[in-house]
């Protein structure tokens, strides 16, 4: 007999990611577009857990969340995935990352109870990468040893540069000597960890730019992202732009120096931003663009689950007052939609072509159920154009594909 499989429908699921979002932090950085707010500045946070109205709010003399605000928070985290566990019911974790926001300024005991919760409900891989981003200046002494002790075993580090004008410029909380510090914490507590650096920054010369990876490699790190910093909607450099942003072409000689400075350092470039030493790849990053599924928890997370009948995306409630009172009551997804059969050629290869190595051909029907015949053209039109490179087995970007990304995987956009 035989059977036919409806277009569409997955035989194997993907692997499982867990992501989630701790969205307080000191101060809102103006380039920063993520769901972070300032603790002590959500007033349905604060009326909530002090309707008395104590002064002082949501924080505590270090500026850290207030153990009432951690706790409700990590019941409501507590709740979400109870209410999820029906959609994953029977799939391990591969990775965990805890990201904000600034979830260093969780303390270690409230981390070690987040994760205690997420393993009382859900077998974990062995080896589960499980990362927690940190920034400096949030952290005191052997504190990130004890968030290693809690069960974290990998640290991304937001230090974006080293020089403290382009750190004041930027609106970050911390100095170089902070970031200097928090790395060689980092390094002493962890074996593998990340940290993050921007380029193009307002004012940055070649030199500047030539001092900040110069630091960033004399700390030997294992991982590194790189990120030119890009003036996002909806955020203060969004409507006022800083003076002395470099241009264009400045930009693009700035990135190849990073990428050659990088591969000399031993720092293989894998994805648009990232840059690894042999070993130490993200592994819930290499899901996303792999086109995994990840289930998101807390305000304003994002998922991405599959079945063998469809691909759902969630978002949960952004606002955390209004993400911790749904939660607890059961409902704390704002908004479900299915991933349509037209929409997942572009999906998957919008986050595919971000790895230096493409993507396996086979592996594009198993993520999205469909034939290769449905980005046949489109790779086709990409070839021609040389964007992309591939063979029977693999497709990936060229050099040129790298520089335009966006260029090649608007190609595969469906009308």
């Amino acid at each position: 007999m035989i059977t036919l499989q409806r277009p569409g429908a997955l035989q194997a699921l993907p692997p499982l990611s867990l992501y989630v979002h701790l969205p307080w932090c000191l101060r809102k950085c103006p380039y920063c577009d993520f769901n972070s707010h300032e603790v002590g500045a959500t007033p349905g946070v604060i009326a909530q857990l002090h309707p008395e109205g104590t002064e002082g709010g949501t924080l505590t003399k270090a500026g850290h969340p207030d153990a009432a605000l951690q706790t409700r928070y990590l019941d409501a985290l507590c709740a979400d995935l109870e209410s999820a566990l029906p959609g994953i019911w029977g799939r391990r974790v591969h990775t965990i990352f805890i990201g904000g926001g600034t979830p260093s300024l969780f303390s270690p005991d409230s981390i070690d109870r987040l994760l205690a919760d997420i393993r009382a409900r859900l077998p974990l891989e062995a080896g589960c990468e499980i990362t927690l981003e940190a920034n400096p200046g949030t952290f005191e002494t052997d504190r990130f040893r004890a968030f290693r002790a809690a069960g974290v075993n990998r640290l991304s580090i937001g230090v974006q540069s080293f020089d403290d004008a382009k750190l004041q410029a930027l609106g970050r909380v911390h100095n170089g000597d902070q970031a200097r510090a928090a790395i060689e914490e980092a390094k002493s507590a962890f074996d593998t960890f990340n940290i993050d650096l921007m380029y193009a920054l307002p004012g940055q010369s070649m030199a500047d730019l030539e001092a900040d990876i110069a630091q960033a490699l004399a700390f030997a790190p294992p991982h590194l992202s790189l990120y030119h910093l890009t003036m996002e909607p909806n955020t203060r450099f969004g409507t006022q732009p800083p003076a002395g942003l470099p241009d264009e072409d400045t930009a693009f000689d700035m990135l190849d120096h990073l990428v050659e400075r990088t591969e000399a350092a031993g720092l293989r470039r894998y994805e648009v931003s990232a840059y690894a030493q042999a070993g130490h790849q993200a592994q819930h990053n290499l899901n996303y663009w792999q086109f995994g599924d990840y289930l998101g928890l807390g305000a304003g997370a994002h998922s991405k689950i599959s079945s063998p009948e469809r691909i759902v995306r969630q978002v949960r409630w952004r606002d955390p007052a209004t993400y911790m009172t749904k939660a607890m009551a059961g409902e704390a997804c704002s908004n479900e939609n299915d991933i349509a059969l037209k929409a997942r050629p572009f999906e998957f290869m919008m986050n595919a072509l971000r790895l230096k190595d493409g993507f396996e051909l086979a592996r594009f029907g198993e993520r999205t159920g469909l034939t290769v015949a449905a980005i046949q053209s489109a790779m086709q039109e990409a070839e021609s154009k040389g964007l992309l490179a591939r063979d029977l087995a693999r497709a990936w970007p060229t050099d040129r594909g790298f520089d335009f990304l966006n260029d090649l995987q608007a190609l595969f956009l469906q009308d």
